[in-house]
């Protein structure tokens, strides 16, 4: 299983559209609407049938209004659970 957050750029006037379409997408976890650099994130996971490599290029960059993305691929994802269950652990 592999993540990743995906940094999104769109074509002005676009972003509730454009994220919509991507929230439909097998593998989108969520989207969101951010203020800064760019206009959507969206948080992608893919299973063993899946392949970030397609979900990206094939689905949300084909998405007429998007016009850049920026893949981080996630290592290691670490939670306030996941952390607490660590430490219970002694593996601190």
């Amino acid at each position: 299983m592999s993540d990743a957050i995906v940094l999104i750029d769109v074509e002005a006037g676009s972003a509730t559209k454009v994220a919509r379409q991507i929230a439909d997408l097998a593998g989108v976890r969520a989207v969101y609407s951010v203020a800064g650099e760019v206009d959507l994130v969206a948080v992608v996971h893919a299973n063993q049938g899946e392949s970030i490599a397609k979900i990206i290029p094939d689905g949300i960059a084909a998405i007429p209004g998007v016009l850049r993305t920026q893949t981080l691929i996630a290592f290691k994802t670490y939670s306030k659970h996941q952390m607490d269950a660590a430490y219970d652990l002694g593996l601190d």
